[in-house]
């Protein structure tokens, strides 16, 4: 039985027990290689399939999974969920929407044809650590892989739904730990394409070799505020953490500092931010979420002033209002939201501008998570990066921290460059902030 045999036989069932339900089918194969001291030390091939049904009876959810594709595990899974739902709560915000659209993405786009063969994969993963390697202070690559893939999505539900992705991602990263006596540090970065033609070791290597040897010799610089610049990965990370204050659900749960705050100024009036699930250059791009409601911008702060929360159809409910299409649900959770590619409207500030004076530009923070409460937005963060002046480097800077409140620093913002940048995984599309006054202990 292909796909949709399989989907007609749990969806109608569903429907013969007087439920509603939705069905999630995730399949795809990938490859993942690392390599040690020349040679290498994993060769990990995976293929995997596996069903998610969630289903709705008497106002009552009940999830259940199955990675078996036979008729009798099929019935079996069908019959989990709906004693699942048995036992459970009522919830009268969560429903299977009213949704029989034919939705699926251009493989041409998002799964083009690939060429490379595993020997070229394997080949690329040894020269990577070995080239790596045999830089000079270099002791070893202790984080390195080759990982290339392609995933496969698909959303029925009893409503009609069909809504089905397609994607393929390549991706190599490296880590050197570099040692100069008594010294060492370990930097690492890594690159992301839909075609592995398209990975380019030797910039990579380049990059995490000279990230390395020029954090080396980095000291504390004494305590005090600063104004500061997190790169491109670090800003990403930064507002990723934090980016509850924009989730329906956490204010469905009373957990969200911003869940009343609709329509107030909550930051500098020249920041805008905008989730992007249409910009296909991005691999957080979405054409529907996981219930398969279709995706489009959405401005979740416009001019410093919060806009828009993202929901889910079980939090619009709740606060009496539309799906923002920001849906999560994978085969084995429930229901929950995300976003999918957040962007910050690029400023004004020149390059010129944006560098001028002293500054401390941020490349690394330690302790992100454990470091930082998203309620209350106050976060302390170990970190390393460069002392600047007029965009020249004075010094590289270790063994810092970077503390203060994160909501308040969207107030405090200085300047916001007029380029937009990539993260590394390309999730994140944003110009350089910089924010004044921040409080730096060295």
């Amino acid at each position: 039985m292909n796909i949709d045999s399989n989907a007609e036989q749990v969806l109608s069932l569903v429907t013969k027990y007087g439920a509603k339900g939705d069905l999630i089918v995730d399949q795809g194969n990938a490859i993942s290689l690392k390599a040690r001291d020349g040679q290498l030390e994993e060769h990990k091939v995976t293929s995997s399939r596996i069903f998610g049904l969630r289903v709705i009876k008497d106002d009552k959810v009940g999830t259940a999974y199955s990675e078996a594709a036979d008729s009798d595990s099929l019935s079996s899974l069908v019959e989990q969920a709906l004693t699942n739902a048995s036992y459970a709560t009522p919830e009268v915000h969560e429903k299977i929407l009213a949704n029989d659209a034919q939705l699926s993405t251009d493989d041409g786009i998002f799964c083009p044809n690939e060429t490379a063969t595993t020997d070229d994969r394997i080949r690329l993963a040894l020269e990577l650590e070995r080239e790596l390697a045999s830089r000079d202070k270099v002791k070893n690559v202790p984080y390195n892989g080759i990982q290339d893939g392609v995933g496969e999505r698909h959303v029925f539900s009893t409503e009609g739904l069909h809504a089905s992705t397609r994607s393929r991602s390549c991706s190599a990263f490296a880590y050197a730990l570099i040692e100069d006596g008594e010294k060492n540090a370990m930097e690492g970065s890594g690159q992301v394409a839909r075609l592995f033609s398209d990975l380019d070791k030797t910039s990579l290597i380049e990059k995490v070799y000279q990230d390395a040897i020029d954090i080396l010799n980095g000291e504390p610089v004494p305590s005090a505020h600063y104004d500061v610049i997190f790169n491109k990965e670090m800003q990403a990370s930064l507002f990723g953490v934090f980016s509850v204050m924009f989730s329906g659900k956490s204010a469905k749960d009373g957990i969200n500092p911003m869940r009343d705050k609709k329509g107030e100024s909550i930051a500098d009036p020249r920041l805008t931010i905008i989730d992007r699930p249409d910009l296909m250059e991005g691999f957080g791009y979405s054409l529907f979420d996981d219930e398969g409601t279709p995706t489009e911008a959405l401005e979740l702060i416009k001019d410093g002033t919060l806009t828009s929360l993202i929901h889910n159809s079980m939090t619009a409910s709740y606060f009496e209002s539309e799906s923002t299409g920001h849906a999560t649900r994978g085969p084995r959770s429930t229901l929950g939201v995300g976003l999918h590619q957040l962007a910050i409207k690029a400023g004004d500030a020149d390059e010129k501008e944006l560098y001028s004076g002293k500054y401390l530009l941020i490349t690394d923070l330690t302790g992100m998570h454990s470091g930082a409460n998203a309620i209350s937005g106050e976060f302390s963060f170990g970190a390393s990066g460069y002392l600047c002046e007029n965009s020249e480097r004075l010094k590289p800077v270790r063994n810092i921290t970077v503390a203060g409140n994160f909501y308040e620093m969207l107030q405090a913002i200085s300047l916001i460059g007029k380029t937009s940048h990539w993260n590394w995984q390309r999730s994140s599309f944003m110009p350089s902030i910089r924010f004044a006054d921040v409080a730096i202990s060295g």
